[in-house]
């Protein structure tokens, strides 16, 4: 199933200033988390960045975070046990024109709450912090699209390891350029000239 801007939420989980430089291909997955963060500006996605004990490990990228509409700062590994799953999941519309005093039988239904959609993240360490989160997401009725170049860790192998498990509990593995071209559709898309310009 294609990926739908409109149905698409996109988590950056721990792109820290301390921790990058130690990040196998470090440079090119920020890289690539910068250009899904554009491209999901492009495309009116919502951006929700985690960072892990701040503190200690420093923020975010500057420029990842600002292009994220919150930070969650967290000491669980995992950012869906720190409330992430608050941020994603959408309000349910308030009852609209429902007069309550009429019987049951005549009242309309009230609206429950919107899917979420689906959830697109990327983030360090793969096997650890973007692991434990996307795995809580899952277990918590996400879907779950996990942007394998964007990812990373120490080592190539806990990276690859990592995405292994995830695609056995029901994560979709995808790449920057598989979302950004999902998200746009169509060669006209109006934002499709900027959005090619992230990938060349």
């Amino acid at each position: 199933m294609l990926l739908d801007a409109s149905e698409s939420q996109l988590v950056l989980v721990d792109y820290q200033e301390r921790l990058m430089p130690a990040i196998f291909e470090g440079p090119a997955v920020l890289a690539n988390a910068l250009r899904l963060a554009r491209a999901a500006q492009l495309m009116e996605v919502p951006v929700w960045g985690a960072e892990q004990n701040p503190s200690r490990l420093g923020p975010n990228d500057p420029a990842l975070r600002a292009l994220c509409r919150k930070t969650l700062a967290k000491m669980h590994f995992s950012a869906a046990e720190e409330g992430l799953g608050e941020w994603l999941r959408p309000e349910p519309k308030p009852p609209a024109g429902n007069a309550r005093s009429l019987p049951k039988h005549l009242q309309k239904p009230q609206p429950t709450a919107e899917e979420p959609g689906a959830i697109v993240i990327a983030g360090c360490e793969a096997h650890v912090c973007l692991l434990q989160t996307a795995l809580d997401l899952l277990e918590d009725g996400f879907d779950v699209c996990v942007v394998t170049d964007a990812c990373g860790s120490r080592t190539e192998r806990n990276r690859d390891a990592a995405f292994d498990r995830l695609a056995g509990a029901g994560a979709e593995l995808v790449t920057t350029e598989m979302v950004i071209f999902e998200w746009a559709r169509t060669a006209e898309h109006p934002a499709f000239k900027d959005l090619l310009a992230l990938v060349k």
